[in-house]
């Protein structure tokens, strides 16, 4: 099929076989052909002035008009020698500054030279595309933060996570990666079902997918006060019953159309019809009888294939449900657009102690009371809010300075580690005697003072 990226268009069938990194060329017709090694062009020995002062941007120092780019363009001309008729039409290059002059280069060949490289999908290149493209979908969570999180809450191979985000499927991509498919990954989701969009670009084999199970929010309140179920499984798909039904009254429709068919035919009218006629309609009755023949084989298999489905997504509830009852998940990711302190509260019931937890969220506040709620309630340690400060610096040679445009925030970050809570409260009497009673240090050096 058609691939169309960054305003260029091509076919994928030639990159079969090649190895990741691969640098391709889009020749005429959209199909890619791997790239040869060229050797520089000499404008890098052209001189060079010593500053920019004097150069004005007024958009007459370059000769070629769009249209004659364009008729380049049409005549096959590639990309590198359209930038070097750019440079040679360019009233201003010769005047710019040794780094302009690269600068100016490489702004041209990302605009005219058609080349394309293939790299194989990881966390940090999708987090950085979706950050740049569509930050909305992952609720403007930043890659550094990302990295963070899988940092914080401790992701490895062997775990049991419980991971709840509404990131396109990005956060949990990232966490299935460092796993690398050993342990099991357990998703709450909100609504209908799981959205994985990001998650199909990582390009997983399908062992990494067989310990992931989906649970949804809705029936969490349920399950943690044990009145969760659902309809009895059955040992297999019971499909007979309904597709017989269903066949039994289409054939009995069928004997009646038949037989009303015959009694039509009396012998009075049969003498006024003629045998072309007696013909037609005996041609048509049986396509009738093979339209519903296959009509039925098809809402046969239908409604086989749904009741199968259902069978399967009935198992797999349970399955999850079983796991979350065990309580000893490994660890907790929570990165979504719903408030944080009803989603952490309930499901830190399924984490077992001594284990850390990581909420993200884009704002402050709501972040700020899920802290107050979590140290009311307890049974948890080492609460931190943290905030992410990030610069990016461009290392070139003789040019590395800090970018001119910054990141302005990258969301906020609460992470904790569970330990076991005593929910019993203490009694009366024995807090009274832990006040009066004297601390032992200070008896011991009273004793060693009478001594």
């Amino acid at each position: 099929r058609k691939i169309i990226f960054e305003k260029q268009w091509f076919y994928l069938d030639n990159a079969i076989g090649h190895i990741y990194g691969t640098t391709f060329e889009v020749t005429s017709g959209g199909n890619l052909q791997p790239k040869q090694e060229v050797e520089e062009s000499t404008t890098e020995t052209k001189e060079a002035g010593t500053d920019n002062r004097n150069i004005v941007d007024d958009g007459k120092s370059q000769k070629l008009t769009h249209d004659d780019i364009k008729a380049l363009k049409d005549k096959g001309i590639k990309g590198q020698e359209i930038v070097q008729q750019l440079i040679e039409n360019s009233t201003t290059f010769r005047d710019k500054t040794e780094f302009a002059q690269d600068k100016y280069i490489k702004k041209k060949k990302k605009k005219y030279e058609a080349v394309i490289t293939i790299v194989k999908p990881s966390t940090r290149i999708l987090s950085t595309m979706y950050y740049a493209r569509e930050p909305g979908k992952i609720n403007h969570l930043r890659y550094d933060t990302l990295a963070q999180m899988l940092t914080l809450g401790n992701i490895r191979a062997g775990n049991k996570m419980i991971v709840m985000e509404t990131c396109a499927g990005l956060v949990l991509g990232a966490v299935m990666e460092r796993m690398g498919g050993y342990g099991s990954i357990i998703q709450m989701y909100p609504g209908g079902g799981p959205v994985r969009a990001a998650t199909s670009c990582f390009g997983f084999p399908k062992l990494f997918f067989d310990n992931l199970h989906e649970f949804p929010l809705s029936k969490v309140d349920s399950l943690l006060s044990g009145t969760f179920s659902t309809e009895t499984l059955p040992s297999e798909p019971e499909d007979n019953v309904l597709v017989e039904e269903e066949s039994n009254e289409l054939t009995d429709e069928k004997q009646i159309s038949l037989r009303e068919t015959q009694e039509e035919a009396a012998p009075e009218a049969a003498m006024e019809v003629s045998q072309t006629e007696e013909q037609e309609t005996m041609d048509t009755n049986a396509k009738d009888v093979e339209f519903q023949e296959n009509k039925e084989k098809e809402n046969k298999e239908n409604v086989q294939e749904k009741q199968r489905k259902q069978w399967e997504r009935r198992k797999k509830l349970l399955e999850t449900a079983a796991l979350l009852r065990e309580k000893n998940a490994d660890g907790l990711i929570v990165a979504s657009k719903f408030h944080p302190t009803p989603l952490l509260l309930s499901l830190l019931e399924f984490v077992a102690p001594s284990r850390p937890f990581v909420v993200y969220c884009q704002y402050k506040e709501p972040l700020l009371e899920c802290y107050t709620k979590l140290r009311e309630r307890g049974g948890v340690i080492n609460l931190k809010l943290s905030e992410t400060w990030l610069r990016n610096y461009q290392v070139l040679p003789d040019r590395s300075h800090p970018k001119l445009t910054m990141s302005g925030g990258g969301g906020y970050l609460l992470s904790g580690i569970t330990v076991v809570w005593d929910r019993g409260t203490p009694d009366p009497s024995e807090l009274e005697v832990l006040k009066t009673e004297e601390p032992s240090p200070k008896r011991c050096k009273v004793q060693d003072l009478h001594c």
